[in-house]
């Protein structure tokens, strides 16, 4: 999982940061993105923390563990940042562009700034920095991973937030993605200012 990390390191960059995304696919709510500095992969005399052996894509872990591994990261990464693009913004711009603009924002957030990203994902991001994209990276990359529980949490507590707001939709179960029960709700009560009005199973339902 460190091996896109030390090489950038190994070429001369100092600091590296793994950026992913949370929120393309759902009906509602925002795209968030989270850009992480780990730092360099602890050298074999030191033992690593033991939440750094638990970093995983985050799709792949309960939400118990994300919730812990979310604190472990805000609290020892170098560098955490988050952007946030929202669901108008999402419906003007497309939700390709949205993602891309919530990363570069991510990426601005971050303090000390990165020399390096490495980006999940193939397409690279509009900021003067050098940057791998990297497929799958979320499983590969261990900063990339650490950005992916980043994104995650983050967008699910916002979920749970809008869930308050509008408990009718059933936001805190499904965060907005297009399960069955969602999918009802937003025929039987039209959408709310949180959804996305250009997606297949929202925009049949605007007026």
């Amino acid at each position: 999982m460190w091996s896109f990390e030390t090489a950038a390191i190994r070429s001369g960059y100092s600091s590296v940061a793994g950026v992913d995304e949370a929120g393309r696919g759902p009906l509602a709510g925002p795209v968030v993105s989270a850009a992480v500095i780990l730092g360099s992969e602890p050298s074999e005399e030191a033992s690593a923390p033991a939440y750094l052996t638990e970093i995983n894509d985050s799709k792949k872990l309960t939400p118990r563990k994300r919730e812990r591994l979310y604190v472990e990261i805000r609290r020892h990464a170098a560098a955490v940042g988050v952007g946030i693009v929202d669901a108008g913004e999402i419906d003007r711009i497309n939700i390709l562009q949205a993602a891309i603009r919530a990363m570069v924002i991510a990426v601005e957030a971050l303090d000390p700034a990165p020399d390096y990203l490495l980006i999940d994902g193939n397409l690279p991001i509009p900021v003067e920095l050098p940057q791998a994209p990297i497929v799958k990276g979320d499983a590969r990359s261990i900063s990339i991973a650490a950005a992916s529980i980043i994104a995650k949490v983050t967008r699910d507590r916002l979920m749970a937030e809008y869930h308050r707001q509008y408990p009718q939709y059933g936001f805190s179960r499904h965060k907005g993605y297009p399960t069955r029960a969602h999918r009802q709700a937003v025929k039987d009560y039209g959408p709310c200012p949180i959804h996305r009005r250009t997606f297949k199973g929202v925009r049949e339902y605007v007026e």
